[in-house]
């Protein structure tokens, strides 16, 4: 699918589900990682992450659109727009639109921490990805001091 056709399918489903037009740019975004989409509040356009079209269904890649246009009508309409709003919700499941995309092959399974600490107290281990001081700052949990227990090499 190319962009012209991300744009006429977007157009369709804004008048088809809203009412409205659409009348902004949307395009495909490969830097997307962990998001199906983005809106952007300043200009009005949307990114669209192409892997939810190649990894995943048709279907699958308009409920993520549904789910930016919501983003994008409410906001025009100034009303809530962002994700814990009850006008959000609403119109999300109207029409329904995804409420999360589904992880994508370039999302990040687990984080890359550098450093693991272990409470001396209680055992509970923390993965840190920076350095810190052992002696200023204790458990949460259990108020014992944490231990540094393995460091990984930094990757070049």
């Amino acid at each position: 699918m190319t962009n012209e056709q991300l744009q006429k399918l977007t157009e369709r489903l804004s008048q088809q589900f809203f009412h409205q037009p659409f009348r902004h740019q949307v395009v495909f975004n490969r830097r997307l990682r962990t998001t199906g989409g983005r809106y952007h509040l300043g200009d009005h356009h949307i990114d669209i992450n192409p892997l939810m079209l190649e990894e995943f269904d048709e279907e699958n890649l308009k409920r993520v659109i549904l789910h930016e246009l919501c983003h994008y009508h409410l906001h025009l309409a100034g009303r809530g727009y962002r994700h814990r709003d009850r006008d959000f919700k609403q119109l999300l499941q109207a029409v329904g639109g995804s409420r999360y995309a589904p992880a994508t092959s370039k999302a990040k399974q687990h984080r890359n921490y550098r450093y693991l600490y272990r409470c001396q107290g209680c055992g509970v281990l923390l993965p840190r990805q920076r350095r810190f001081n052992t002696n200023r700052y204790h458990c949460a949990r259990c108020g014992g001091r944490f231990q540094l227990e393995k460091e990984r090499k930094a990757k070049k």
